[in-house]
């Protein structure tokens, strides 16, 4: 198999809070909120970097369709990580995120392995890694 991800798909528990947390609060585009003509077809599709999309959708709408059944959330199961060009930059992306109103879980720090980064929650506990790593060009 061909490693061919182009969407990463994020359940919600509030499709309309995570739609504003992310396109009025962070500024990701999207064209909203589709398919609602559709039972368990609300969905929001974002646009990222690289043709890459984030999706959301309801957790409830994806247990549906998947025939998995929905469980608690575990924040730790999956971080995103969302890489910039300089410390500067995690610091101004995570003040951002805080006026959106995501949660500051660990504020930007150096870390071991010579970058720097923090953690923010999204309104439904995502985790989100902003990092600046050295090795990396952005």
């Amino acid at each position: 198999m061909k490693a061919r991800v182009t969407v990463l798909t994020l359940g919600v528990a509030d499709l309309e809070r995570a739609v504003a947390f992310y396109r009025d609060g962070l500024k990701f585009a999207t064209e909203g909120i589709i398919g609602q003509e559709f039972e368990h077809g609300a969905v929001a599709f974002f646009d990222l970097e690289s043709g890459m999309k984030l999706a959301l959708w309801k957790r409830e709408d994806i247990a549906y369709d998947s025939g998995v059944q929905a469980q608690n959330p575990n924040p730790a199961e999956l971080t995103l990580g969302h890489n910039v060009s300089s410390k500067l930059e995690v610091d101004q992306v995570m003040q951002e995120v805080e006026s959106a109103g995501g949660t500051i879980v660990k504020s930007p720090h150096d870390t071991f392995w010579g970058g720097y980064s923090g953690y923010f929650q999204d309104p439904d506990g995502h985790l989100w890694e902003v990092v600046w790593n050295p090795e990396l060009s952005v």
